[in-house]
């Protein structure tokens, strides 16, 4: 399988249309889900020829994946190598399955995403995410390392003292970690003497939490990292339904599609398309995907993004990093907020060491917003960090202090497989 992303634009749109009329005739002969859908909506799928005929079919939800889980498989059972499941972020995992096809499709997608970030055959990638329950992403680097040639050094999430000896062991070039996670190895470097300025890593591959702001420039954690250690860092954007990821090339303007691979719309709270630069709801059409495809799949996630021709040789729409999920939307005291905004302030600041932001309904059945703040924080620094958030949002949250251990309570609950630091109780 080979990458279409630099041939003339012209030519991706009528290779990734003739891939998404071939998924559309593979789900109208192996989805019961798919079958139903068409069925009750009166859709022949061989009149949808546009895009503007593509809106004619329904969005499927994380709802629908929920309730008829099953009615979305299209090969036998016994064809089944991989069981995952979603992060469950937002409610109960929902099951996901692959064949040996999808397999070999992830390790292609994982093989241009590295590829495209400058990874060649031979460098050594330590991969500080887990392999294990029931995680896509893992399984997904790895095989799409193998496929490159890449060495790989699988230590798996946490424990900071085997990243360090491994690092000094194996000298990997790179390391694809969760931000957050990073600052953690740094903090341990620094208490037990390690010289994590002049180790072999290089650059970093980011998972799991955004690096850049909507302008594609280092957000406060980016920023952090980076003045501390003087490594390159990549923002990617995947989730399990997908079984596709978006990835920075060198010049991190913005994350690549994938065209053969996926089919991506942007669409506003009435369905239609939104205009270049605005923000909507990125919808999901995954292509080749043989075991459980999606059709006009609701991520829920806010996204903006570009068709401007990369500088890199790339002609694929770019996607912006994700601002927060449709239902994590905000509004207090009439101003509009996602999850991340919060986040900016509070990281961009460093007036505070932990923090968890809630947000819940007033005895009024208004959105009431509250940032759990450690305790230690000192009178100054709270009234600056109100300050802030009114330059910054021009509203100020509730801010209540919160023992360290009582706030870490609550960003790690139970069967939660990365830590939570927004909280909607609405």
């Amino acid at each position: 399988m080979s990458s279409i992303q630099t041939e003339p634009v012209e030519k991706i749109g009528r290779i990734q249309w003739v891939a998404l009329q071939n998924q559309l005739l593979y789900l109208q002969k192996n989805s019961k889900f798919y079958q139903k859908l068409f069925k009750d909506n009166h859709i022949d799928v061989s009149e949808i020829k546009t895009s503007a005929d593509l809106l004619k079919i329904p969005l499927t939800t994380k709802e629908d994946l929920q309730k008829c889980n099953e009615d979305f498989l299209c090969v036998p059972t016994d064809e089944i190598i991989d069981h995952v499941t979603t992060s469950g972020t937002l409610g109960n995992p929902v099951n996901f399955a692959l064949n040996e096809a999808d397999l070999e499709r992830l390790a292609e997608n994982e093989r241009q995403s590295f590829e495209m970030i400058g990874m060649l055959k031979g460098d050594n990638v330590q991969i500080t995410t887990t392999l294990d329950r029931r995680f896509i992403a893992g399984m997904a680097y790895f095989l799409g390392l193998r496929k490159l040639g890449a060495g790989i050094i699988r230590t798996g999430s946490g424990l900071p003292h085997l990243q360090w000896d491994s690092i000094e062991r194996f000298k990997p070039n790179y390391l694809i970690a969760v931000p957050s996670f990073l600052l953690k190895m740094i903090e341990y470097a620094e208490a037990n003497q390690i010289d994590y300025k002049n180790s072999s890593v290089k650059a970093a591959v980011c998972i799991g939490e955004p690096l850049r702001d909507i302008h594609n420039n280092l957000n406060a954690l980016g920023k952090k990292i980076t003045e501390l250690w003087d490594i390159e860092l990549f923002s990617t954007y995947a989730s399990t339904e997908m079984a596709t990821s978006f990835t920075e090339c060198v010049l991190h303007t913005g994350n690549h599609i994938k065209p053969e691979l996926i089919y991506t719309e942007v669409i506003d709270e009435l369905g239609g398309p939104v205009k270049v630069g605005e923000i909507g709801e990125l919808v999901v059409t995954t292509l080749k995907v043989e075991t459980m495809p999606l059709l006009r799949f609701a991520t829920g996630d806010m996204v903006s993004y570009t068709n401007e021709i990369c500088k890199c040789g790339r002609n694929t729409v770019r996607l912006s990093p994700v601002l927060g999920r449709r239902k994590q939307h905000i509004k207090y005291k009439g101003t509009s907020l996602y999850p991340q905004h919060i986040i900016d302030v509070l990281m961009e600041n460093k007036l505070v060491s932990n923090f968890i932001i809630i947000v819940e309904k007033d005895e009024m059945g208004m959105d009431l917003l509250t940032v759990k703040v450690d305790a230690s924080v000192s009178k100054q620094d709270l009234l600056l960090l109100k300050q802030h958030f009114q330059t910054s949002l021009q509203v100020i949250p509730k801010i209540d202090l919160l023992s360290d251990s009582d706030i870490n309570d609550l960003k790690h609950p139970v069967g939660s497989r990365k830590p939570v630091i927004f909280l909607d109780r609405r």
